[in-house]
């Protein structure tokens, strides 16, 4: 079985894939930029819970 890096490298040698992957990167830098906000806010907020329980 193939790991997906494998799999990513076999299609990027297939220019109609190169091409439609590109056209999705803008869509993926949103996606992957509401994730990274959500993810630092539960951690922040873990953060804090912990604190409230020290005091």
């Amino acid at each position: 079985m193939k790991t997906l890096q494998e799999l990513k490298e076999e299609q990027m040698r297939n220019s109609e894939f190169i091409k439609e992957y590109e056209a999705i990167q803008p869509e993926i830098d949103v996606v992957r930029a509401v994730i990274d906000t959500k993810t630092s806010q539960k951690g922040e907020e873990s953060q804090c819970q912990k604190e409230q329980i020290k005091s």
